[in-house]
Parts: C-alpha cells; sequence; structure tokens
C-alpha cells in the first residue's frame, strides 16, 4: 500500500525532472546567446558590404560566415537533445514550434548569404532577413523562460531574455546605422527609426538588471563605463541630427561599426556571465532536490525494513520520530511549493506584460497597416500624452479590438 511517503518522494522526482529538462534548455539558451552573437555580427558585415557595393567587409564576411554555421552545428545539437515527447515539456507546444520556425530560417541562410554575396538585394531586405531569423531564436529563449517553474531559475531566464533583447536592439542600431553611414544618407524616417533602436534597447538593458544579481549589474556598469560611449554618442548625434540634404559621410561607417561592435562584445561579456548564473542555479537546485530525495528515500527504506522485520505495531503507525520527520517533510514541502508559486507569479508579471504588449501591436499593426517599429511608437506616444503606463495602454488597444 502507497504512503504519504511514497507521493511525497514521486513528488520530488518530478520536481528534479523537470529542474534536469530546465537544465537542458538553460544549455540551449547559452548556445543560442553565441549564435546570435555571431550572426549580430555577420548582419552588420552584411549591411557594410551592401551598403559600399561589395568593398568592405568581404572577406571578414566570408570568416564570419564560417564561425557562424559552427555554433548553428551545436544549437541543432541542443534542440536534437530535448525531449519532444508529448507533454513532457512545459510550454512545450509553444517552444517547439518556435524552434521549428528557427531551423526553418537556419535552412534558408545559405540562399540569403548567396544573394548577399552577388548583391542582388538590398540592405534593408538583408537586414529584414537576419532580424526575423534572430526574433526566431529570442523568441525561443523567452518560451524558455515562461517554462521556468524555479523562481530563481525564472529570474535568471527572464534577466537574459531580456538582456539578449537589448542587445539585438543594439545590433540592429549597428547594422542599420552602418548602412545609413556606408550609403551617405539617412532621412528623418531614418532618423526616427535610429532613436526607436536606442529607446528599445535601454528599455531592455533596464529590466535585465531588475532581475539580475549584483554581480551582474556590477559587470553592467563596468562594461557601460569601458565601452567607447563617447564615440558612439558623438556619432549617433551625426547620424540623428535633422538635416536638408540627410547627407551622411560615408568615411564614417568603418568608426561607428568599430565602436558598435566593441560595445556590443562588451555586452557578449555580460551575457556569458548571466549564462554562467543560470547554468549554476540549475547545477545548485538539482543537488539540493537530489539530496532531499535520497533524505527522503532512506526514511522510506527504514520503514520498509522494520515492515520486513516483523515491527507491525510500528507499521501500522510509524512511529512517534518517523511521524514527526514526514509531517514536517509535508509541512515543509508544501510551503515551498506556495512560496515559489507566488515568487513565479511576481517573476512572470514581467513576461505576461510583454504578452499584451506584443498582442496590442500586432493588433496595431494589422488594423492601422504599420510595422512594428511604428505601432510601438504609438503606443508609447499615448502613454506619454495620458500620462499612463505603457500596459495600460496595450489592454485599452486590446480591450477595442472588436471596434479595430
Amino acid at each position: 500500500m502507497k504512503t504519504g511517503l511514497t507521493f511525497l518522494i514521486a513528488a520530488r522526482e518530478c520536481e528534479i525532472g523537470e529542474l534536469e529538462q530546465l537544465a537542458l534548455t538553460s544549455a540551449l539558451v547559452g548556445a543560442i546567446g553565441r549564435l546570435v552573437h555571431a550572426l549580430q555580427r555577420e548582419r552588420g558585415m552584411s549591411n557594410v558590404f551592401l551598403a559600399s557595393g561589395g568593398t568592405r567587409f568581404a572577406e571578414q564576411r566570408t570568416a564570419q560566415i564560417g564561425t557562424c554555421d559552427a555554433i548553428a552545428r551545436e544549437v541543432r545539437g541542443q534542440f536534437d537533445a530535448l525531449d519532444t515527447q508529448a507533454g513532457q515539456v512545459r510550454n512545450g507546444a509553444r517552444l517547439f514550434n518556435r524552434i521549428a520556425v528557427v531551423l526553418h530560417g537556419l535552412d534558408a541562410l545559405p540562399d540569403l548569404r548567396a544573394r548577399i554575396a552577388a548583391q542582388a538585394l538590398g540592405q534593408d531586405e538583408s537586414t529584414a532577413a537576419f532580424v526575423r531569423l534572430l526574433a526566431g531564436l529570442l523568441a525561443v529563449v523567452f518560451e524558455a523562460a515562461d517554462s521556468a517553474t524555479d523562481p530563481d531559475i525564472s529570474r535568471a531566464l527572464v534577466a537574459m531574455f531580456n538582456f539578449m533583447q537589448g542587445k539585438e536592439f543594439s545590433g540592429q542600431e549597428r547594422a542599420f546605422g552602418g548602412g545609413c553611414f556606408a550609403s551617405g544618407h539617412a532621412d528623418g524616417a531614418h532618423q526616427q527609426q535610429w532613436l526607436h533602436l536606442i529607446e528599445s534597447q535601454e528599455r531592455c538593458f533596464q529590466v535585465a538588471m531588475n532581475f539580475s544579481d549584483a554581480s551582474v549589474r556590477e559587470a553592467w556598469q563596468a562594461a557601460e563605463k569601458a565601452s567607447p560611449l563617447a564615440d558612439l554618442e558623438r556619432l549617433r548625434r551625426i547620424g540623428c541630427a535633422p538635416r536638408a540634404d540627410g547627407h551622411l559621410d560615408p568615411d564614417l561607417s568603418q568608426g561607428w561599426y568599430d565602436a558598435c561592435t566593441l560595445r556590443i562584445d562588451l555586452m557578449r561579456e555580460v551575457e556569458e556571465l548571466l549564462a554562467t548564473r543560470l547554468r549554476t542555479l540549475c547545477e545548485t537546485r538539482i543537488a539540493s532536490a537530489r539530496a532531499e530525495l535520497r533524505d527522503q528515500q532512506a526514511i522510506l527504506a527504514t520503514l520498509s525494513h522494520e515492515a520486513q522485520a516483523g515491527a507491525s505495531e510500528r507499521t501500522a503507525g510509524y512511529g512517534p520520530q518517523l511521524d514527526r520527520s514526514i509531517l514536517t517533510m509535508v509541512q515543509e514541502q508544501s510551503q515551498r511549493l506556495q512560496e515559489m508559486n507566488d515568487e513565479l507569479e511576481t517573476v512572470r508579471a514581467s513576461l505576461n506584460e510583454r504578452k499584451l504588449i506584443e498582442r496590442a501591436k500586432g493588433l496595431l499593426m494589422a488594423a492601422r497597416k504599420v510595422d512594428e517599429a511604428e505601432a510601438h511608437k504609438m503606443l508609447r506616444q499615448t502613454a506619454m500624452n495620458q500620462n499612463r503606463r505603457l500596459l495600460d495602454v496595450a489592454q485599452s488597444v486590446l480591450a477595442m479590438s472588436d471596434y479595430l
């Protein structure tokens, strides 16, 4: 006959299984971070290559493609390691769908690269293709964060996702600004998009730091102080300054690319620190859960031994000492699970806010026939004009979905 302790052990085994899946997912997130970084660099090189008519970054771009392909094989290996059995992975439907989209994008890379090499497409089209692939990779990280059942690991994943998203906006700014400088032109629409990219990355970095520990915040502050912000800000002012003819000096493209790359490389160091923190949390939680499982199994083994020894009067009731031990374990596990649930609700509030804002942007994009940047700008401007939170405006837009 199964006892309460039997089910307590089963609950702990389920928890360990979830943590082990999270450990695999966290390893995948780390590999995705490396691939995103490599693809961001390839995107920037491709933009300057196209904008310069193929005169710049030809050799560097070829070398970078080799680097990207090597990391992509590692990511595919991490995908293969995931348990794809139905019902085994929390949030599996959305996670696996995101992975399918990413694999399709990776399969399409050779054709995109061939068209870039032949200069058969413009820099805007090239950037858009890379942005779609990188957005798919970041969506995998988002689903991983949304699937976490441990609050500390969830916080680390939320921090990782937001930092990677901010870094991606920085990469988009590098590619976008590099293209503008290399082409020698930036009109008012370009300047507005440039400013949007700057604002977006800073917002993501702020959220990431809110969910990070002190060591990560200190590393980020040090990276910001060490990065070539003075050069970057000077070139930003040149690129975003209103001018009648929209003319930019093409010779500034190399300086822009170098300044952005130095800053993004420093971001990569902070990102790696976040990934290390995530792996350490998973290892610590698994080790702790296994130790607690061993304690519970030891008590169950003691009961079984007593039963085999014929101590029927103690197996009918465990005995005062074991009764107290089991009751304490049940109470502690119940309290811990409740505390974990409360903390998870707090952490996931940030993810839920993003979901609502993304849904509102999608509704505006469909109703007003605008792109994502313009939809976000509409939400942000309304929030400023009405002195409301962006989330509140998004909820109002969704409430009006039938009218829109």
